[in-house]
């Protein structure tokens, strides 16, 4: 029998070792729990959300999870401490993703301290491990889409604690501060950030469609997954409704409006609920002609 050169086996080995794929540690029939403050209670309220997304994004790879809201408006960790059997333990998920530091940092004199924040979250994390739900560890995203904010300084030095207590407590991380940063700098190099505008937030904080697949991405990415399914992951979120709002507007004169009331009186609905029917049908029909 011939012997390989050891270039060539070296070869076929690295080769044979891309083509198998890690499998994605969540399962179908999962619960996943997403614990947090307004930007997680905002990512589970609407399909364009990056909870929702993420459970659409693993469902497009063949994954089905349960979804438990856990966020709540406002809350800082020792809030989240006080809730975390109530609104996560008790609902007995496999998983839990933490998301928590913005209002710990962000409410000031009323927020929490770090020595606190670590000893708060160190319980959050102990505790859920205990009840034998994997954790991931979402470093806080930005506050206000300014890293030199003096509030960004600050949230730094809480994201290099999570991401500590990652390592130490062996935990997947999504590294969402870094992820945020990262976006918004190659943004930037294509178009210039207008005056007073946010990129990835509605107000700096809460997260726009962009921000919300910014923060899906990331927390997939911590799940494991590959370039190709996230790639499926991305193809199916085009086609996720109302998730990118447009304004038509249209003049009428006294009589196109006095005509379109009667229609709609007819039809049993009011005028503007029947105009936006009838473009969104006009819509799905230039869609599927291809734009012809």
């Amino acid at each position: 029998m011939k012997l390989q050169p050891l270039h060539t086996l070296l070869a076929i080995l690295v080769s044979t070792s891309l083509l198998v794929q890690a499998e994605i540690p969540v399962k179908s029939g999962d619960k996943v729990a997403f614990l947090g403050d307004s930007i997680t209670a905002a990512g589970n309220g609407g399909p364009g959300g990056y909870c929702q997304l993420i459970g659409s994004a693993l469902a497009a790879n063949g994954v089905k999870i349960e979804i438990i809201g856990a966020g709540i408006s406002g809350h800082k960790s020792n809030q989240m401490l006080e809730r975390l059997e109530r609104d996560v333990l008790s609902k007995k998920p496999q998983w839990m993703t933490l998301s928590c530091g913005v209002n710990d940092v962000w409410h000031g004199d009323k927020g929490v301290p770090l020595e606190d924040y670590k000893k708060n979250i160190t319980s959050i994390v102990d505790k859920a491990h205990a009840a034998g739900i994997k954790v991931v560890i979402l470093t806080s995203t930005m506050i206000t889409e300014d890293q030199a904010n003096p509030n960004n300084q600050k949230l730094a030095t809480y994201n290099d604690f999570l991401r500590s207590l990652a390592t130490e407590k062996k935990c997947l991380l999504a590294d969402l501060n870094a992820d945020m940063q990262a976006a918004l700098a190659e943004a930037t190099k294509t178009q210039p950030k207008p005056a007073g505008k946010n990129i990835l937030t509605t107000d700096g904080v809460h997260m726009a469609f962009p921000g919300n697949v910014m923060m899906a991405i990331g927390v997939l990415k911590g799940f494991g997954l590959n370039a190709a399914e996230l790639t499926k992951a991305k193809e199916a979120w085009l086609d996720i409704p109302n998730t990118n709002p447009v304004k038509v507007q249209a003049s009428l004169t006294q009589r196109q409006a006095q005509q379109l009331e009667k229609v709609a009186a007819a039809r049993k609905t009011n005028m503007n609920d029947m105009l936006n029917d009838e473009f969104n049908k006009l819509l799905q029909s230039f869609m599927k002609s291809g734009g012809q």
